[in-house]
């Protein structure tokens, strides 16, 4: 890929106490960046969920699921990536890959980084994943994200980072816990 036209996010470790001052203030925004390329200031609602990997299971194991899912997307209708999954941003997990998986390694001691943070194109107003908590059924049987229902219609607008990464991509953050100053690296894929 050629990286002239993808992101290049840097992390920044900060202490709780500088967290709690800066969270009444606007979030940094870099003096020579375009409007455009800048996402929209938003903040993390979090919600604990258990989720598989979608490219990264095992060619046995996603053999012994096919059949379960199978069966899953015949009865309910939700296929695995619907249940099994996340694909929004989020802390955490496993990387909502939309390509072949590529995890670092880390260049100071050669282990495999771990997953941190994934932001991606795919935030619940376009996304698959959604708690089922937060659905609501319809009167065909059929469950729609409760996002969805037309009095909360203006509010989705106002939803997420509102930012495009390539075709809903993702920019994917690993950390190395092994090396003392927890050196990180990043991945995009569109």
């Amino acid at each position: 890929m050629d990286d002239e036209y993808a992101a290049n996010p840097r992390l920044h470790w900060r202490s709780s106490t500088l967290m709690a001052a800066a969270a009444t203030e606007r979030p940094p925004r870099p003096h020579t960046a375009e409007e455009d390329y800048l996402p929209r200031p938003c903040t993390v609602s979090p919600t604990p969920a258990v989720e598989y990997p979608n490219w990264d299971l095992s060619e046995e194991l996603g053999e012994l699921l096919d059949e379960r899912f199978e069966a899953l997307k015949e009865e309910r209708g939700y296929d695995y990536y619907e249940v099994a999954t996340t694909q929004q941003s989020k802390v955490g997990g496993y990387p909502g890959w939309t390509q072949p998986p590529d995890w670092p390694d880390c260049t100071g001691c050669g282990t495999r980084m771990e997953h941190l943070l994934s932001v991606t194109a795919t935030e619940p107003g376009m996304g698959r994943w959604l708690p089922l908590d937060d659905r609501d059924p319809r009167q065909d049987g059929a469950a729609v994200p409760s996002w969805q229902a037309e009095a909360n219609r203006a509010t989705l607008d106002t939803f997420g980072h509102d930012m495009c990464l390539g075709d809903l991509g993702g920019m994917y953050f690993f950390i190395c816990r092994v090396c003392p100053d927890t050196p990180y690296t990043h991945r995009y894929d569109c």
